[in-house]
């Protein structure tokens, strides 16, 4: 099923996610990593934890320059020192390098997630100190393609179904949880959806 096929059927779920559809048109979710780029997405992933996209992108680029090659030998070879100047916290340092010890030492393989269900590539990226269940959501749905992911606990994703329900709040983790079970089974585009609703 193609993101516009999946965007189409959505389109009959709601007149809210009709509106939706036609405003944003077939939703896009990038360029798909290959496997090689895995670990450099998730370490993007881990610097762009509960920040602005502006101020993420800034500190990931300057973190990405600290290394040409982005791999879990050159990250550990880098140590904590220099990802600390670039900008990163001290709990994300932390994350970072306990991402590379993990693919390092063959305890992650990242190469075999995609034939895994979406809990068990959450229940193996969680096994990394600082990655929890949103950071391997983001991963299920840009990376693996994942099409039926309903992050609840993405503040973005509630804040806009919120805006396009025209809600004065945004609902919370456990009221949004029920209310995409319309979107089944195309749910991470039903949250790419809600997230460009608070572009307004």
């Amino acid at each position: 099923m193609s993101l516009t096929e999946a965007s189409h059927a959505l389109s009959k779920t709601s007149e809210v996610m009709a509106g939706l559809v036609e405003r944003f048109g077939p939703a896009r979710f990038g360029t798909k990593p290959t496997v090689g780029e895995r670990f450099e997405v998730l370490s993007r992933e881990i610097a762009y934890q509960q920040l602005a996209g502006k101020a993420a992108g800034a500190i990931w680029g300057r973190v990405r320059e600290q290394a040409p090659e982005w791999a879990p030998g050159a990250v550990l070879a880098l140590g904590e020192e220099p990802l600390r100047c670039a900008g990163l916290s001290g709990a994300k340092t932390r994350a970072m390098l306990d991402l590379a010890t993990h693919c390092e030492q063959g305890s992650l393989n990242l190469a075999c997630l995609g034939r895994l269900s979406n809990q068990e590539v959450i229940d193996r990226l969680s096994q990394v100190w600082g990655i929890g269940t949103w950071t391997a959501q983001m991963f299920l749905i840009f990376s693996l393609r994942r099409l039926d992911v309903w992050p609840v606990g993405d503040f973005g994703v509630r804040r806009g179904y919120g805006l396009a329900h025209g809600w004065t709040e945004a609902p919370t983790a456990d009221e949004l949880e029920p209310l995409g079970d319309q979107f089944r089974p195309y749910r991470s585009v039903a949250a790419w959806y809600c997230w460009r609703a608070t572009e307004v």
